[in-house]
């Protein structure tokens, strides 16, 4: 069996083996955030936090998950990413059960702080395994396929959290904490299985043959330029490579926007006369069901077009066009489309961004360079919540949108800078490559 073959047949049996594992850890992640919005009109009626409180509360997940994010992938790399997911999933679940405990805005914002700083590194973390197991030409795929899990995370969130939402009541306990409880302990269970299944690296898998993990381990090799010889100084090249910069500012904006609609859509929907817990989850769910086709079809057309940046511009001028008509739209229907079709852009094009990251970085530098960008992402996790919240508390829905609007434009203006940055990374690694190997 040539390398071709055995590097295909050993791809299939690890996407097999680990790809479901990933996919609900991640799912789970995106059911927590999603049951937030759906929690907030109760938490703001049983519990008193307003809507600039819940914000705040909001946003705060992703200010302490950035804070830590660097330092949490510092130790991933010395523990391994198996130990590291298994930890940050029984902390966050644990966390999330906590969130029944919730009495005022105070400990709503104490909760929120302690649950980011838990889950801090989980994306990083499952980003640096498929660097470590997939090739190039397949990370795209893959990274799509884990977002699946995001899209079903944003579909089936609401449904199942507006269900447990209906035994408000039963135990002497508020609907939101039935939600908040059963989900936390469903995570823990899930990072069980975290350690059971998902080996550090294709060496450590006891399914694969010696060869078959040898080749993995080759392909996964990205020829770029070289690296540190340590995590910490791959972290300060990081900090000064354009193409890292730019490609994290435009991360952040594409965050502003997709984590405010994650986290208000519920309520906007209500706000459009829907009723009923299990209703407004269902309807809220429409969102996912627009993330799912954009991970199919955005990807898809990168794949024909062969030119991940000019798919990144023209993705990131359609969601300015999509902000701007939802301001001027008519009518309940119009809107959740419009929102919709807002969720079906910004995370559809997400693998996209991971690809043009992972291309570039390899090894050390992968873990550094990837939680880097995750972590300014993460701030725009922080900023589009809060930033939403301040302004629907002075105005109406319709002025938080505007934010969405002015992250939009900003995503425009900044994908020509990383289009530059890459074209200059690309020649930089280019000239090393040859550099090191006319030295041999």
């Amino acid at each position: 069996m040539n390398d071709d073959v055995l590097h295909a047949a050993a791809s299939r049996k690890a996407a097999f083996r680990l790809l479901p594992i990933l996919c609900l850890v991640y799912f789970m992640a995106f059911v927590d955030r999603t049951n937030v919005g759906l929690a907030k009109t109760s938490l703001e009626a049983d519990v008193g936090i307003s809507a600039a409180a819940y914000g705040v509360g909001a946003g705060i997940f992703f200010l302490s998950y950035a804070l830590l994010e660097v330092p949490s992938n510092l130790v991933m790399h010395r523990v391994g990413p198996r130990r590291w997911i298994t930890r940050i999933a029984v902390t966050w679940g644990a966390l999330c059960a906590c969130m029944m405990f919730v009495q005022d805005e105070f400990s709503f914002y104490v909760v929120r702080f302690l649950l980011g700083a838990a889950e801090a590194g989980l994306y990083p973390a499952l980003m640096y395994i498929v660097t470590l197991w997939f090739s190039q030409k397949q990370r795209v795929t893959i990274v799509g396929i884990i977002y699946l899990a995001v899209c079903a995370g944003l579909t089936l969130g609401g449904p199942i959290g507006g269900a447990l939402m209906e035994l408000h009541g039963a135990g002497g306990l508020f609907g939101w904490q039935w939600m908040f409880l059963v989900e936390g302990l469903l995570t823990i269970v899930v990072a069980f299985f975290v350690w059971r299944m998902v080996p550090d690296r294709p060496a450590d898998a006891p399914w694969l043959t010696e060869r078959e993990a040898g080749v993995l381990a080759d392909r996964a090799v990205v020829r770029t330029a070289p690296e540190h010889s340590t995590l910490k100084g791959n972290f300060r090249v990081a900090f000064g490579r354009p193409f890292i910069l730019a490609l994290s500012a435009v991360y952040f904006a594409n965050q502003i926007n997709s984590v405010a609609i994650q986290y208000n859509f519920p309520s906007i929907v209500e706000s459009l006369d829907v009723e009923g817990s299990f209703l407004i989850g269902v309807v809220s769910g429409s969102v996912g069901i627009g993330a799912f086709i954009g991970v199919l079809v955005i990807p898809w057309f990168q794949r024909r077009v062969r030119n991940e940046l000019r798919v990144l511009m023209s993705v990131t001028v359609a969601t300015a066009v999509v902000a701007i008509a939802y301001a001027f739209a008519d009518g309940a229907v119009a809107r959740i489309l419009l929102v919709d079709l807002a969720m079906l852009l910004l995370i559809g094009v997400l693998p996209l961004y991971w690809s043009v990251a992972m291309a570039r970085m390899s090894g050390l530098m992968a873990a550094a360079g990837l939680a880097f960008i995750n972590m300014v992402g993460l701030l725009g996790g922080f900023v589009g919540p809060y930033l939403y919240g301040f302004a629907e508390g002075r105005g109406s829905e319709s002025a938080g949108f505007a934010v969405l609007i002015g992250a939009s434009v900003l995503g425009v203006l900044l994908v020509p800078l990383l289009w530059r940055a890459v074209r200059s990374e690309d020649r930089r690694s280019a000239e090393a490559v040859v550099a090191v190997e006319g030295g041999k």
